[in-house]
């Protein structure tokens, strides 16, 4: 019974993204927020249990990135979608005769310049799928995981949730920071450069000085700047991997 449960917990993260998606195509984005979350969770924890079982397969290396790409790739596309909508003006010209053109821009605000948003599930698969058939990644990441990226663009909404703060959410809400954010995002999921992954082959400082210092940074300003900390780790985290590829060199 053992080897089904990696893949009943995959499957967790994919019904929480499932429902993740629900909630964002219906404007909730703090409880999509909360099941990415989940998923993440979830996420984390079947490869953990593979490797403490010994029960890894390929079955399971294509369940949990089918499972990432609704989680992690699908929601954060959704929700970029949804938030450079709410940049665009509302506009009623007939300029498109056709009922399909009317309802695409009926649901995307008056403009298609929201789709730019799905791009992020566009490269988030083409990661995933390059991840899949790469033998390289196993202690460290080409490109920012998914997951990752994921908590990137669901930060925020939960920053002009929890955090209102009229200049932060003037930038957030600015079409040309959430485009140019949709193109950063796009790049660094395939990106080349080497980013460290938080696996530990043993408990040693010497080691892992890179992966404790990093924790404990993410902890200090998750505490200080909540939810706002989460953007700031992510370039946090890139930053220190380009570090730590220079000086090992």
């Amino acid at each position: 019974m053992k080897r089904y449960i990696p893949n009943a917990l995959t499957l967790l993260n994919l019904f929480s993204g499932c429902i993740a998606v629900i909630f964002a195509v219906n404007d909730n984005f703090v409880a999509a927020a909360l099941f990415v979350f989940l998923g993440i969770f979830f996420d984390f924890f079947d490869g953990f249990a593979a490797r403490k079982l010994n029960v890894q397969s390929e079955l399971g290396v294509q369940l949990d990135s089918l499972a990432d790409m609704v989680t992690s790739g699908l929601v954060p596309g959704i929700v970029m979608f949804k938030l450079i909508g709410l940049t665009q003006r509302v506009w009623t010209d007939d300029f498109y005769d056709h009922d399909s053109y009317n309802s695409l821009l009926e649901i995307s605000g008056g403009s298609f310049l929201p789709f730019l948003g799905l791009a992020i599930t566009l490269a988030s698969a083409y990661r995933l799928a390059k991840f899949n058939i790469d033998t390289e990644q196993q202690s460290y990441f080409k490109g920012l995981p998914t997951p990752a990226n994921a908590l990137l663009i669901l930060s925020l909404p939960l920053i002009m949730e929890y955090q209102n703060s009229d200049l932060i959410n003037s930038i957030i809400l600015n079409q040309w920071f959430l485009m140019g954010l949709t193109v950063f995002s796009c790049w660094i999921l395939n990106a080349n450069t080497k980013l460290f992954a938080l696996k530990f082959k043993d408990w040693s400082f010497k080691n892992n000085a890179t992966r404790y210092i990093f924790i404990l940074l993410c902890v200090v300003l998750l505490i200080i700047l909540q939810f706002a900390a989460i953007p700031i780790i992510i370039i946090l985290y890139i930053s220190m991997s380009v570090l730590d590829n220079l000086t090992s060199k």
